[in-house]
């Protein structure tokens, strides 16, 4: 076993050819593109979901009942996530997104 594995974590084994290192060295919008990519091919909707949920807007969205007279503030909502979810500004998450999007990468 080469030097550079044995030092590895142990969960590092099921790792792909992106090193910690290298993809935490990349911008987070890119991080998101190779994640948002990998998981549309795994058709790994609980990604998604977990991405969507830790969205800056997310909070608000989910208060929205859906009656008739919310429909604007839900649309508006649903444009702020979208805008979230295309690399349009993560906020304070941004930290947390990096993280899940670096696992994501490192266990698939």
């Amino acid at each position: 076993m080469p030097a550079e594995r044995a030092a590895r974590p142990p969960y590092a084994g099921s790792m792909t050819d992106s090193t910690f290192a290298e993809l935490d060295a990349l911008p987070t919008e890119e991080l998101r593109e190779r994640a948002f990519a990998k998981a549309r091919e795994r058709r790994d909707l609980s990604f998604f979901w977990g991405v969507f949920k830790h969205l800056p807007d997310a909070d608000e969205a989910a208060t929205l009942d859906g009656a008739p007279n919310t429909v604007g503030p839900t649309v508006d909502e649903a444009v702020a996530l979208w805008r979230e979810l295309t690399g349009h500004g993560y906020g304070e998450q941004e930290p947390l997104l990096r993280a899940a999007f670096i696992d994501y990468l490192q266990k698939h």
